[in-house]
């Protein structure tokens, strides 16, 4: 079988599979390793009180009720996804958390955004860019829905960086790869940006790159295998059992304190030439 990016093809999810990924959004947004990174780029847009942004592929709106929690924000932020069931549940978070008045969420095409040109002072992608069909053309529709002095920020990671520990390092190699295949339509998109970038008509005017590492214990990276091992398993990638025997190793290794994995995470800041 061939892998296919859960992500990108998510409309074809059965409504279990969609909830485990709901599940996995949420928990990603709680999770202090991943927040740092966030707060970090917004502390970097300098936000005006009044700002308009747009974030293509919200998925379950956990960055943006993030965003609107922060006391130095109060502008407007709207969300765009493919997935029903990401919107729906992003709209009834919203308002859970009392947030909902400044947030507004819809369905649709990355590729193609129902926005007219220079609608938003923002436009972010916030771990999209490695799943969609068309990075290029999902760029282009961000640079267009940007206003002139305006800023699109593209934070994902680089997944051909991502490596958990094992003791057979062949065997831990193959399914370090088997994972990114599995998971992330384009693994190193993040790579090809400072190329892409101006072909699209966007300048780059900031980037820098984050390690994220957990030793010891695992949080982040728990929480990623658990929710892609199974479609390396569906995918035929590698054999089932010695699959459930590289996560069997790593459950143990959390529990002795000796587990290692890593990613590398990119943030590029553009602005319309």
């Amino acid at each position: 079988m061939v892998a296919r990016d859960p992500h990108r093809f998510v409309n074809e999810l059965d409504e279990t599979t969609l909830e485990s990924l709901i599940v996995r959004l949420e928990a990603r947004a709680q999770d202090a390793v991943f927040t740092k990174l966030f707060d970090k780029y917004v502390a970097e847009l300098a936000l005006s009180s009044s700002a308009r942004i747009l974030e293509v592929g919200c998925g379950t709106g956990a960055m943006l009720r993030l965003l609107a929690r922060r006391g130095d924000f109060t502008g407007e932020a709207f969300g765009v996804d493919q997935c029903h069931s990401f919107i729906d549940a992003a709209s009834k978070l919203s308002h859970i958390e009392s947030v909902g008045d400044r947030l507004s969420f819809q369905v649709g095409d990355a590729h193609c955004l129902d926005f007219p040109d220079a609608s938003f002072d923002v436009v972010i992608a916030h771990t999209l860019i490695s799943h969609v069909t068309e990075p290029a053309l999902v760029l282009s529709e961000m640079a267009r829905v940007v206003r002139p002095n305006g800023t699109v920020v593209v934070f994902d990671g680089d997944y051909a960086s991502l490596t958990y520990a094992f003791a057979d390092h062949s065997f831990g190699h193959q399914m370090d790869t088997a994972l990114a295949s599995a998971t992330f339509n384009n693994p190193r998109i993040m790579r090809d940006l400072p190329r892409l970038l101006p072909k699209i008509g966007l300048k780059l005017a900031g980037a820098w790159g984050d390690a994220v590492v957990e030793i010891g214990n695992g949080s982040y990276f728990k929480s990623f295998a658990e929710t892609y091992v199974p479609y390396v398993k569906k995918a035929g990638l590698l054999p089932a059992q010695r699959v459930e025997v590289w996560l069997n190793e790593q459950y143990q290794a959390m529990k002795n304190g000796t587990f290692f994995a890593a990613c590398n995470y990119y943030t590029y800041f553009a602005r319309p030439v």
